[in-house]
């Protein structure tokens, strides 16, 4: 996935870090480093300059007493930094500028923000927790994800994220790393602690490795008490301290120092690791030789505050080596315990100063050498913009692991002949996992929301379950403590083994910490989605139909069966995927444009609603609803409403089985139609080529008027319809009006009868559109397929591709309500058309026509056309030869744009499509106010759909203000915009 502008030049970190280091020389020959550092320090008493060793916990949602005392506390006492905890991104830019404007000396701002801001912060992006990222195999992932955790620090204004954790997670009963950590192998631990480091040290945001000198293997909290590691120097040099040793070798910048007591280095009673002189400076400074900043753990915490008074703990800090005292509970008790230690001369004046000069060299670093100030314009927009959707989601679709496929049930490729069915545990219906599902194949659904739900509502649930053919089960609500069995209950595994013992076919997902799938390896088919999110909830389901194929590999061991490193890899199906627009070479603030002149549209009342999706590279990247179904707004339109798509019938409907005859060897597109029906011959159509008949240049009057000629002056004429379904009167036109059986040989009669064009004796006849052809077509079809279109289709593209909307007579499957309405037809039927065909002609026939009848969404519309975008190829099987796909949708005539049946733009501009689109486009539009186009130049596929025509046809503002064509413009200029950035 393309990545933003970055600086991937290496920092001088080293250099840096020996600058520190340096002794003192003329001060006009000094660094500009070293002239600024003298001058701060020159400014400082000796007291100003013990405040700046400290960095306080601040908060951006608690009230005005907290930002009082924090404002004491830089002002009075010199404070070095903060470390910002809960609250919002705006209020805490607004703190920030307000501190950094009452500070002496720049402030120095840290976070925890392992998994991005979101880990403190409400309306910001949540990255994948380190155990996520473990599972993934491209360490070049983990540097991008850095990258964007740092530009979105630097936004924010924070210098220090205190990132990676790189304790080894060896104990999976541990009770405060697990998820934190990138695993159990300590290679892998330190690689992607190094990518992970390297991905904010280049964009400036200061790195620290936790939690040495190693926390992984802890079967406590040193929240709440002082963990014990039995472990011998041999172990702990081998293991634990590995990705340390890495890291330094490399050029982190930072190291916390953990509360944990390790008797093998320090065995003092309770003693606790950052306060050991054994461990932060002689293991640490001198043995390791590491020259950065040493920051403590939190000084609140229970594993020191239990045995030391505030003041005394942060001497004690002091005293074992650490460079920074963070999270202090009273700094100006503190300052007066080192000045006295000071006094002491437990303490020097020159080893404070020292400490003082490194933080303001990471302070210079982090450009404080002035007061810095954060733009509040657009700061939510900045922080949460498409491409770092776009990082997050790719890093969770090569995390997200296949651990059991034992019957090779995935990925799941027939979706016509099986019934499916999912239940989600601990969520309500209708969430992000079963909407994704639904995206693939017609889903029965059921959901568990309460998760502690009793065990006779789990049978019940069980007993529909039963009935269908395969059943994908999603493990929600989960948490990250296994002191907790990771939040799933006891009912919950009983109802999941019971569905195991009674049906073959159940696809397990387990949105959870993997080391919670030691209650699910007997199971055949297993998938861990690490994290429950709307990011997971949408990539399993496009792994189990192989829309994507799984990459991730297990980073810890969790059962004999589920050893480190298990994680299968599946076919790819060519199905759509789903992602951001960053992903596939869009730029997703250009794109975001769509919205507002959809938007503007409905404002202008040129349409009440409608649906935009826009899909490149085999990836959805923006699919949105806007409006309702009607100006009364009282329906919203949804991805899931159902539209008439009018013409685009001929190229989705007819146009998929003229093809497929083609290419049988059944029609030849040279040939006469009358060869095919005989019907057409002594007529005025005997010599009409089906190839003109598809270039709508066969010399056919645009449409006939067919209903005129089936109405009396009373209205419906009794020898053509009926108010009741019969057998003399199978095909209904709207509800409570059906027509005669024998209506489609008078249409045809007239159609046969209907006058041509005129022109000049040797001349050809020019293009004109008509619906006309495509009777004509869908009866050639019909006959040479020996089978009624609709049913055709439906079993040979629909259903197999898993378009569930798409196809005719959509009321017979669907509720009214799911289904748009088009005109308030106040001529032939006299009612509001909905969920029966707008045309008429196609009414009169029951709906079935080769012109029009089609109802579909606009993604099982793409499903169709990205099938046609991949060469006829999709979800594992060949539709249609590459060479078939060419041969109908380019260009086949000097004066007419258009291809065989579909419709391209016009070589001069000013067609149907944008001017930008590529000549290779093809597609087609419909009078309701739809259209679909695919270009294969770009890989990009377009789809618009509304009801222009409800309540009134007449009205034309969705046309006059080429609104279709000024959206497919915008998508243009994100390609362009995109690119331009990169460059």
């Amino acid at each position: 996935m393309p990545g933003r502008l970055l600086n991937f030049a290496i920092v001088p970190l080293l250099l840096m870090l020996v600058a520190w280091e340096k002794p003192h020389v003329n001060q006009k020959s000094k660094p500009r480093i070293d002239q600024w550092v003298d001058s701060v320090m020159s400014s400082m008493t000796a007291e100003q300059r013990i405040g700046q060793l400290f960095m306080v916990a601040a908060y951006s949602n608690k009230d005005k007493k907290h930002t009082a005392e924090i404002e004491e506390l830089i002002t009075k006492h010199n404070l070095g930094g903060l470390i910002f905890f809960q609250g919002g991104p705006y209020r805490q830019a607004v703190l920030t500028n307000r501190y950094q404007s009452l500070a002496k000396v720049p402030l120095l701002i840290a976070m925890d923000a392992e998994w991005g801001l979101s880990m403190r912060l409400d309306s910001t992006i949540s990255f994948p927790k380190q155990m996520t990222l473990g599972a993934i195999e491209d360490n070049k992932l983990v540097y991008t994800m850095g990258s964007e955790v740092a530009r979105q620090c630097n936004r924010l204004g924070v210098h220090v994220n205190f990132a990676p954790v790189v304790d080894i997670n060896s104990n999976p009963r541990n009770p405060i790393i697990g998820m934190r950590s990138f695993g159990e192998d300590k290679k892998n631990v330190a690689l992607k602690g190094i990518a992970y480091m390297k991905g904010m040290q280049n964009n400036r945001v200061m790195a620290n490795a936790k939690h040495f000198p190693g926390h992984g293997d802890t079967g406590t909290d040193s929240h709440l008490t002082l963990p014990v590691i039995m472990h011998s120097k041999e172990r702990l040099s081998e293991i634990e301290l590995f990705p340390f040793r890495e890291l330094i070798k490399d050029s982190i910048m930072s190291i916390m120092v953990a509360h944990i007591h390790v008797p093998a280095y320090d065995n003092a009673k309770n003693k606790a690791t950052t306060l050991s002189k054994y461990v932060v400076t002689d293991l640490l400074k001198n043995e390791m030789k590491f020259k950065g900043l040493v920051f403590t753990d939190a000084l609140n915490m229970k594993g020191v505050s239990n045995f030391y008074k505030p003041g005394e703990v942060d001497v004690l800090a002091l005293l074992a080596g650490n460079d920074v005292l963070l999270y202090a509970e009273d700094v100006p008790l503190a300052i007066k315990k080192i000045a006295t230690a000071i006094k002491n001369k437990e303490i020097t004046q020159e080893e404070i100063d020292e400490r003082v000069r490194k933080i303001l060299r990471a302070k210079y670093w982090a450009g404080l050498d002035h007061t810095p100030q954060i733009d509040l314009k657009n700061l939510y927009a900045d922080l949460n913009d498409t491409q770092a959707k776009a990082v997050q989601q790719e890093l969770f679709e090569k995390a997200i692991t296949l651990v059991k496929n034992d019957h090779k049930l995935l990925p799941i490729k027939i979706v016509d002949t099986a019934s499916f069915a999912s239940v989600s545990i601990g969520i309500d219906k209708d969430n992000a996992f079963q909407k994704s599902l639904d995206k693939y194949a017609p889903f029965k659904h059921y959901s568990v929301p309460n998760k502690y739900a009793e065990e006779a509502f789990y049978d019940n649930i069980l007993k529909e379950l039963l009935s269908h053919e395969v059943v994908v089960v999603g493990l929600h609500n989960t948490n990250p403590w296994n002191n907790k069995d990771y939040g799933i209950t006891e009912n919950s595994r009983k109802f999941i083994e019971k569905l195991h013992k009674a049906h073959p076919n159940v696809v397990l997902s387990v949105f959870a910490n993997p080391y919670s799938l030691k209650h699910f390896d007997q199971y055949p088919h297993v998938i861990c989605g690490f994290e429950d999110n709307e990011t997971t909830n949408r990539i399993v389901p496009q792994i189990i139909f192989g829309a994507l194929s799984p990459s991730g590999k297990l980073p810890v061991t969790v059962s004999e069966s589920l050893p480190i490193g298990t994680g299968l890899i599946t076919q790819n199906l060519d199905r759509l995927r789903y992602g951001q627009p960053e992903s596939v070479g869009l730029n997703g603030s250009s794109l975001a444009k769509v919205d507002s002149i959809f938007n503007k549209a409905i404002e202008d009342g040129a349409t009440p609603g409608g649906q935009v999706l826009i899909a490149k590279d085999g990836m959805v990247v923006y699919n949105k609803s806007f409006g309702h179904m009607t100006y009364d707004r009282e329906q919203p339109v949804t991805e899931s409403t159902i539209y008439d798509i009018a013409s685009i019938t001929k190229v989705a409907g007819t146009m998929q089985a003229v093809m497929f005859l083609h290419e049988k060897g059944l029609l030849d597109l040279n040939q006469k139609a009358s060869y095919y029906l005989p019907e057409l011959k002594n007529t005025n159509k005997a010599d009409l080529i089906v190839k003109d008949i598809l270039g709508h240049q066969a010399g056919l009057v645009p449409f006939i008027p067919y209903w005129k000629k089936t109405m009396d002056t009373n209205g419906f004429s009794p020898t053509c319809y009926a108010r009741q379904k019969d057998e003399e009167h199978p095909y209904e036109v709207v509800p409570g009006v059906y027509s005669i059986g024998s209506i489609e040989d008078s249409l045809w009669k007239w159609t046969v009868e209907s006058d041509m064009l005129k022109k000049k004796k040797k001349e050809k006849y020019r293009y004109v559109y008509s619906d006309l052809g495509f009777y004509i077509m869908k009866r050639i079809s019909e006959k040479l397929l020996n089978q009624p279109i609709n049913e055709f289709l439906q079993q040979n593209f629909y259903d197999p591709m898993g378009m569930s909307t798409m196809g005719y007579n959509p009321l017979c499957k669907f509720e009214q309500g799911c289904i748009a309405p088009t005109e308030d037809d106040k001529l032939f039927r006299r009612t509001v058309i909905r969920g029966t065909v707008h045309d008429q002609g196609a009414a009169m026939l029951g709906g079935v026509a080769g012109h029009a009848g089609l109802f579909s969404n606009a993604n099982d519309l793409a499903i169709l056309l990205q099938m046609h975008l991949q060469k006829g190829r999709y979800g594992g099987y060949q539709y249609f030869k590459p060479e078939t796909i060419e041969r109908f949708t380019k260009k086949q005539f000097d004066k007419n744009r258009r291809g065989l049946g579909w419709d391209k733009p016009e070589p001069d501009g000013g067609g149907p499509t944008s001017d930008l689109a590529s000549p290779m486009t093809y597609g087609h539009t419909g009078f309701t106010g739809t259209a679909a186009w695919v270009d294969p130049e770009y890989n990009l596929i377009y789809i618009f759909l509304s009801n222009r025509v409800c309540p009134d046809a007449n009205n034309t503002k969705l046309i006059k203000n080429n609104v279709r064509t000024v959206i497919q413009d915008q998508i243009y200029n994100s390609i362009l915009e995109y690119n331009l950035a990169k460059e």
